[in-house]
């Protein structure tokens, strides 16, 4: 989506507002300005947060998690362990979040003045029970936390105690399972209680009930789910997870994840579950409105092309392609693997340098040390130029720890291509290079049309690139095993650096949207 100096292109903007891996969201608004997280799993950082002036254009200004002690994620933690879906909401002129950490900590809330940071060390509820957790406060100031279930609690956000005994609130549609991810507002004369339910997968959906107090009783909207592409042909699926927001204008909308299945049958997803955007209007008696009034949400139609909001288009500075490392501390884009421990990331030890020091010995260690970023573009262009001295790293797409692919070189002068892909690890090609910095590179490209019903979401390849700027290429791989339909898991693809013996250094990475061939 590109906007003009006065408006938007085309009167359209592109879904998903934030693509690549970024599941589970959770918006508030304050004023003319728009706040939203999403789950990060076994990474760290966690929790990324994004700011937008218009719900469109997301530009990510910190991440919640950001200290060793407000996320401790052990080495032991399985790749899709972590943290799962948090809820922002800002209240008493203050900015809380709450999440679950499945790894080590439980459920935890945290709160800042500012969304960019610092934010508070965590504080525990060891009395609340159930992922997907939820905050809402009610006219008498109570806090109250809903999570998956749907059971609810009331605790004290400051000292993070439990008040009362919890209830269960609303099972969801009968016979759909895992009803999941509540969120609890108060809107005109009623408490609506929004959930996922379904699962993750195909059959993932949100569904919506009201009550007159935010522990019910609710009542089912008969025209749940109020949204679901299940059993659809259309582009993007396994919508569900979402989150309610009203705009200045008064008008409604939702964020909620989905993802875009490619290649044949039976489709896969390789960038995980992003985020989407789509308007809401409320019925009351049959009678479409803006204003809720009592009615039901109705979501509207959540395509890849979507009429733009009835305001002008703020954009924000897209984060640079290229990374040379000059700064002090790693971009909030920036990810590792359950842990960024000090001594093993630094980029002042040779200035403009990403230094790496290995921890794990390969990519199949749950303890590899690894900088990356999420792969945001179906086709796309990754490049490093690494000076591996007498060690060992390289540069890799990765998924888990069962599942990448990498080309690494070795301070002998020697380049290789490894792929992992569930009990399975190759070297695939392998070629001599002059000792001293290489640069490699790895081409993703999606076929611009499906023509097999095997073929396919998109192609891998991986090798050197010459001083001409051309590829040499060392294996070209299927990126289906690169997938959350063939690998598990809740995550998506992230593509950066690794060190797996000695000390690695890396002048800078390019990520670049586009086929370039």
């Amino acid at each position: 989506m590109k906007a003009t100096a006065d408006g938007w292109a085309g009167g359209t903007f592109s879904n998903p507002v934030i693509p690549g891996f970024h599941p589970d969201p959770s918006i508030c608004r304050v004023g003319e300005d728009y706040y939203l997280v999403c789950s990060s799993f076994e990474y760290f950082p966690g929790v990324p947060v994004f700011h937008s002036k218009d719900l469109v254009h997301w530009e990510q200004i910190g991440n919640v998690m950001e200290r060793p002690a407000q996320l401790r994620l052990p080495d032991t933690a399985p790749s899709s362990g972590g943290v799962y879906a948090p809820t922002l909401r800002y209240h008493d002129g203050r900015f809380w979040l709450i999440t679950t950490d499945v790894s080590h900590d439980g459920n935890v809330l945290f709160s800042a003045a500012d969304p960019a940071g610092p934010w508070s060390d965590p504080v525990r509820l060891p009395g609340v029970k159930g992922i997907d957790p939820d905050l809402a406060w009610d006219e008498d100031g109570r806090c109250w936390v809903t999570t998956a279930g749907i059971s609810q609690i009331a605790i004290d956000p400051g000292t993070g105690q439990t008040i009362g005994a919890p209830r269960r609130l609303w099972s969801g549609t009968p016979g759909a399972k895992a009803p999941e991810a509540p969120h609890l507002y108060r809107i005109g004369d009623h408490w609506y209680l929004l959930i996922a339910e379904g699962g993750t997968e195909r059959g993932h959906g949100i569904s919506i009930a009201r009550g007159p107090a935010p522990y019910g009783p609710f009542e089912p909207c008969p025209d749940n789910p109020v949204l679901s592409h299940r059993s659809t042909d259309l582009e993007i699926q396994n919508t569900g997870h979402g989150d309610l927001v009203q705009a200045p204008d008064g008008s409604w909308w939702l964020v909620f994840l989905g993802v875009r299945p490619g290649g044949g049958s039976p489709g896969w997803h390789v960038l995980g579950r992003e985020t989407f955007l789509a308007p809401v209007t409320w019925t009351v008696g049959g009678t479409s409105r803006t204003e809720p009034g009592g009615g039901w949400p109705v979501i509207g139609a959540a395509t890849p092309a979507m009429a733009a909001p009835p305001w002008p288009p703020r954009p924000v500075p897209a984060p640079p392609a290229r990374d040379d490392f000059d700064a002090a501390r790693l971009h909030p884009h920036w990810l590792s693997v359950r842990s960024r421990p000090e001594g093993y990331f630094s980029t002042t030890e040779r200035p403009g340098w990403l230094t790496l020091r290995a921890r794990g010995a390969s990519l199949d260690d749950q303890a590899v040390t690894f900088a990356g970023r999420r792969q945001q573009d179906r086709s796309c262009r990754a490049r490093t130029l690494i000076d591996p001295g007498v060690g060992l790293g390289g540069l890799a797409v990765r998924l888990d720890e069962r599942h990448h692919y990498a080309v690494e070189a070795a301070g002998a002068g020697t380049v290789r291509v490894v792929a992992r892909i569930g009990p399975l690890r190759q070297t695939l090609g392998e070629r001599r290079v002059p000792a001293g910095p290489v640069t490699l590179r790895i081409d993703i490209s999606a076929p611009t049309e499906t023509w097999d019903p095997r073929q396919g979401p998109d192609v891998l390849r991986l090798g050197v690139e010459g001083p001409d700027g051309e590829l040499e290429v060392l294996a070209e791989l299927d990126g289906r095993y690169l997938s959350t339909e063939v690998a598990g898991g809740f995550t998506g693809r992230v593509i950066g650096m690794y060190a797996a013996e000695g000390t690695v250094r890396f002048d800078w990475f390019a990520l670049e949207a586009g086929d370039k061939e």
